[in-house]
């Protein structure tokens, strides 16, 4: 009997990894998100521009280094999209702490970085949603652009 219960154990901890993994993969749009409430709510000020690789920027006057910004979030009773865009905006918020603290006031080529592969979109941002888990990896360059 211990043996059947010590197999059994083994074989959720074998099966356990696999349930948290995000195996949808979805594409959001950036700008959707950056002008709504839940932005604000979060801590987006405005300080910071955003803009993912491909779209249109002002004039860069300098660039201060690439950044790449990867988190998580607990999916369980959230939609997909709604776990996406609450880790997309904990992705923005770290960018943007860290744009601050080197003096840039935007963020600039993003592109999704999703355990090391890149998508890019001049409009939208990709998410992993899993049944447990969504997550987001994004990397960009610190930069000082005009008005």
């Amino acid at each position: 009997m211990k043996k059947v219960a010590i197999a059994g154990l083994l074989t959720l901890m074998i099966a356990a990894p696999h349930a948290n993994a995000a195996d949808r993969r979805i594409e959001l749009p950036l700008q959707d998100l950056l002008s709504s409430q839940e932005a604000k709510a979060a801590g987006i000020d405005g300080s910071v521009r955003f803009y993912l690789a491909g779209q249109k920027t002002p004039a860069v006057a300098s660039r201060m280094g690439e950044g790449v910004s990867n988190k998580r979030t607990n999916g369980v009773g959230k939609s997909d999209e709604e776990a996406c865009r609450w880790v997309m905006l904990s992705v923005l918020k770290a960018f943007q702490d860290s744009a601050k603290a080197k003096g840039a006031n935007a963020v600039v080529d993003m592109v999704s970085y999703f355990k090391k592969n890149e998508f890019r979109s001049a409009t939208n941002y990709e998410c992993h949603a899993g049944n447990i888990m969504s997550g987001i990896a994004m990397k960009g360059t610190y930069a000082k652009v005009g008005n």
